[in-house]
């Protein structure tokens, strides 16, 4: 049998009765935007899991990007005896994964033992900014356009090297150049196609600016399939690229030259139809609540110290808190008309998790409308050399404009805040107690 892209449980019966399919996938995603799970006999799956979840320890949502146990965290620590939750299956999400043989995922939502949501899963905090929408009769659509840099060295020749003179797989600008491209085209047809085949609705893929630097775009869709796919994405490149002999970096900002970016397209429907084409004043006010509320909730948008690498001046990432209808130099881009009409957020990096990014943007969209918002004249022209606010420029000031945020605390909630304001923590104190190349250089002989 053919196996369709997007799986009902019927349907993967019929495929594990012959064997078109022996394991299924089972995770969630962590504060990072990765995916964390199990791999099930797909029996197992659909004898058990299915009807009663799987466990799988707490630790997941609170250790740091190297898998380290951490301390401050309410939810998990030594002193709770790091217990379980459970992952239940959300069927919605089943589908077949090309790239790995025999294989189907399904994303999991997160639940404590007696049924409540685990509210700091990225997953589950994205869900409660949408119910919110939905609340005032909105549903959002969004697309995310994830940048990355191919190497030609594997991840293990990667790591021997300390991640550096690696060969990437360009070796200039091949912003839309075919050529450059066509460079490296086996490697990203297998990625379209096998992401078609995952079914992701792929679009187009092209060269960008840095070395090696690519792009692979997606139809949008609602906003929680948009984050879903993009992790399911994410991670399915770099298996792919493995499985090619090459690697890709979703870094922010990979060396001095321009930083990989996602850019996110957000609009809002109400009654299936376009809201922002039928309603200015909505537009206009969730546009100024993008602005009024992107500093105190860059925290969602850059979530790492790398992050904050890439905003510099002349380089398509954004440094000023502006507006502009297809001003690509502010963080605020307004692109489309009619019923395309929408908002292009510039701040977050190729790092960045999807499901906070979406809900730090619905949460100041919905600050707009809820306070009546009236939105600035839009920039024209440069916003880098423009009077306005700055983006945030270090994690520490993201930290600090977060944790004072009556925004923030009002949408999603004292436990997420601190929660996530620890994780900032952990990542700033393990960066500052590092020592970098760059010390070495500056200081081992001259100092």
């Amino acid at each position: 049998m053919d196996l369709p892209p997007s799986l009902t449980i019927d349907q993967l019966r019929h495929a594990v009765h012959d064997e078109k399919v022996d394991t299924v996938l089972l995770a969630l995603t962590d504060m990072q935007g990765r995916l964390q799970g199990k791999r099930l006999t797909a029996r197992h799956f659909l004898d058990t899991v299915l009807e009663h979840g799987s466990e799988a320890c707490n630790y997941l949502l609170a250790v740091d990007v190297e898998m380290n146990t951490v301390d401050g965290y309410a939810m998990s620590s030594w002193e709770r005896g790091y217990g379980d939750f459970e992952m239940k299956p959300d069927l919605a999400t089943l589908r077949f994964v090309p790239w790995n043989e025999g294989t189907a995922l399904c994303l999991a939502d997160l639940a404590w033992g007696d049924g409540s949501p685990v509210v700091a899963s990225p997953r589950q905090i994205l869900r409660a900014q949408l119910d919110r929408l939905g609340e005032r009769g909105f549903e959002a659509f969004a697309g995310t356009e994830l940048e990355f840099i191919i190497f030609r060295d594997t991840y293990e020749e990667a790591f021997e090297k300390g991640y550096r003179g690696l060969k990437p797989a360009n070796q200039y600008n091949n912003d839309y150049s075919v050529l450059g491209g066509s460079r490296v085209e086996p490697l990203l047809r297998r990625i379209r196609r096998e992401m078609g085949a995952a079914g992701m609705a792929v679009e187009s893929s092209k060269g960008e600016c840095n070395d090696g630097q690519h792009e692979i775009n997606f139809h949008y869709g609602p906003a929680l399939r948009t984050a879903d796919e993009h992790t399911i994405y994410k991670t399915g490149a770099k298996e792919i690229a493995a499985a090619e002999g090459m690697a890709i970096t979703f870094m922010a900002k990979y060396d001095q030259r321009e930083g990989s970016s996602c850019h996110i397209h957000l609009s809002l429907r109400r009654d299936g139809s376009p809201a922002f084409e039928a309603d200015e004043a909505l537009f206009e006010r969730f546009v100024a609540g993008q602005l009024a509320c992107l500093r105190e909730l860059s925290l969602f948008l850059a979530p790492n110290v790398n992050s904050y690498k890439r905003f510099a001046k002349g380089s398509f990432a954004p440094t000023a808190v502006a507006w502009g209808r297809d001003n690509r130099t502010c963080a605020v881009r307004v692109v489309g008309h009619g019923p395309a009409l929408r908002v292009e957020l510039r701040v977050p990096g190729a790092d960045v998790n999807p499901y906070l990014a979406l809900a730090a943007m619905i949460a100041a969209g919905l600050h707009g409308i809820d306070g009546e918002l009236e939105l600035e004249p839009p920039l024209d022209g440069n916003a880098y050399t423009s009077d306005k606010p700055h983006v945030p420029t270090t994690l520490a000031e993201a930290r600090g404009l977060f944790a004072a945020s009556g925004v923030a605390r009002a949408a999603f909630g004292d436990e997420v805040v601190d929660h996530y304001l620890n994780a900032a923590r952990i990542e700033l104190e393990a960066f500052e107690a590092f020592v970098t190349d760059w010390e070495r250089t500056r200081g081992f002989e001259r100092l």
